[in-house]
């Protein structure tokens, strides 16, 4: 076989190679390739970020590869793999489960760099740097606009207000924290009896028991509707909801859409519902009136962060990341995979309610079009 004859086999193994994953296109660039892995794409932000974070490694110089894994943990390891067997240096991962560990130890084998994008990789000690927010705070954020809202600090334990409990899948380690930030301000009204929990009740995540019961697998809006449906014939049968803690704003939409066809809501006052990640779908319902609130987490600086804290690695640099904060103290534990205590990096989470819906409008989180509607 002749040279050129070669190299165009080459390209051919390459592009079948690749045929298999769901990618948003590359660069043609010899430049040192970060690989980035996204979770899913039936979550708006996630498919945002992938495209920031691929802008944002590209407007450095590198080569970018952006994969989608369609909330499948073997879809994702397959593509991780791909990413490797491309001579990736340093890989961005927002992973779907635990099940990732072995190819993330495949990285370290490699000696590829890992950061675990906005959800730890759990039972792993196979990498070193975890960015997200400062997701206990998000909780208490969320916690604490429905304590604002319901005026719980006036109300009579003669006339509690009732809530039902929601949270995130059991495979994203964030759940955890979204769930005990937000209970860490709503147990002290419950135990004064001024708030009711209508259906199961974990004072905490560590009611392992309890926390399943409230969990939403795969944070998926179905499997919370059909939830909510089930409690609204069941526990909250002969209750009117006062509200209901959402960990995100995809589930606050099924909730509040379970809600609107039940027949003591038909033509009244909503629950009362929190969310988080100020997707577009939500902030019209708050605009409208129809959900409580959402926690912005501007994950276009998140993305930002995360290549700056790439681009720090590669060049064997101290990573020193404007607008984050190296988690020391007690949370410091956000990093703690359960095999070991990675390096985690903090951006700060902003509550967003009607009355400040401004705030991602002129982040530029939205499009045009989407700002124009929200006016």
């Amino acid at each position: 076989m002749n040279r050129f004859a070669a190299v165009l086999v080459g390209v051919a193994v390459s592009a079948m190679f690749l045929g298999g994953c769901k990618k948003s296109g590359s660069s043609t660039s010899v430049s040192t390739l970060i690989g980035i892995a996204i979770p899913e794409t039936h979550v708006t932000r996630w498919v945002k970020d992938g495209e920031t974070l691929k802008a944002e490694a590209e407007k450095r110089g590198y080569r970018a590869e952006l994969q989608f894994g369609d909330a499948d943990q073997s879809i994702q390891n397959r593509q991780i793999q791909t990413l490797l067997g491309l001579d990736a240096k340093l890989l961005v991962v927002g992973n779907i489960s635990d099940a990732i560990a072995p190819v993330i130890a495949e990285a370290a084998q490699k000696k590829v760099a890992v950061i675990a994008y906005d959800r730890l990789i759990q039972n792993s000690a196979d990498y070193d740097y975890y960015i997200t927010f400062n997701n206990f705070k998000v909780g208490v954020l969320q916690g604490q606009s429905l304590a604002t809202a319901l005026g719980l600090d006036g109300v009579d334990p003669k006339a509690p207000k009732s809530i039902a409990l929601f949270a995130g899948s059991l495979t994203d380690g964030n759940a955890f924290f979204f769930y005990d930030g937000a209970m860490s301000v709503l147990n002290p009204y419950i135990e004064k009896g001024v708030l009711k929990v209508v259906g199961p009740y974990p004072k905490t995540s560590a009611d392992k028991d309890n926390f399943a019961k409230v969990a939403t697998e795969g944070w998926q809006g179905t499997v919370a509707k059909a939830r909510m449906v089930g409690l609204l014939k069941e526990d909250a049968k002969s209750v009117t909801l006062d509200a209901v803690l959402a960990p995100n704003d995809h589930i606050a939409r099924a909730i509040i859409d379970a809600c609107r066809a039940d027949a003591k809501y038909k033509g009244g006052k909503l629950p009362l519902v929190t969310g988080q990640d100020a997707e577009f779908e939500s902030a019209m319902l708050i605009k409208a009136g129809e959900q409580l609130s959402t926690v912005f987490k501007n994950t276009s600086k998140l993305a930002e962060a995360a290549i700056i804290l790439a681009d720090q690695i590669l060049k064997g640099q101290e990573p020193e990341i404007p607008g984050a904060v190296l988690a020391d103290g007690a949370l410091a534990e956000m990093g703690n995979t359960g095999k070991k205590t990675v390096k985690a990096y903090l951006l700060d989470p902003v509550l967003v309610t009607k009355e400040n819906l401004n705030i991602p409008i002129d982040a530029g989180f939205y499009t045009a079009s989407e700002n124009e509607a929200l006016k």
